[in-house]
């Protein structure tokens, strides 16, 4: 997660406005869920839902400040 500054990410972020429209995942969270799907393998929403709420005292670890849904993820993506 360190091949780009969060201070660049978030700057790009505040100057496309990515985040206007966000109700629960922000950009940052979109993208760190993203990561971990595709560094994980996951095929479906499905699959990365199941996959983060095996463990959901990690994801504040990861970045995120409430359980990622499908449905969410859906509206996200």
């Amino acid at each position: 997660m360190e091949f780009m500054p969060w201070t660049s990410f978030t700057r790009i972020v505040a100057r496309y406005g990515g985040d206007k429209g966000a109700r629960v995942l922000s950009c940052a969270e979109q993208f760190r869920v993203m990561a971990f799907a595709l560094l994980t393998w996951r095929e479906s929403l499905r699959d990365i839902e199941a996959c983060l709420s095996a463990n959901p005292g990690k994801l504040y670890l990861m970045g995120l400040r409430t359980t990622v849904r499908r449905s969410t993820l859906a509206d996200a993506s």
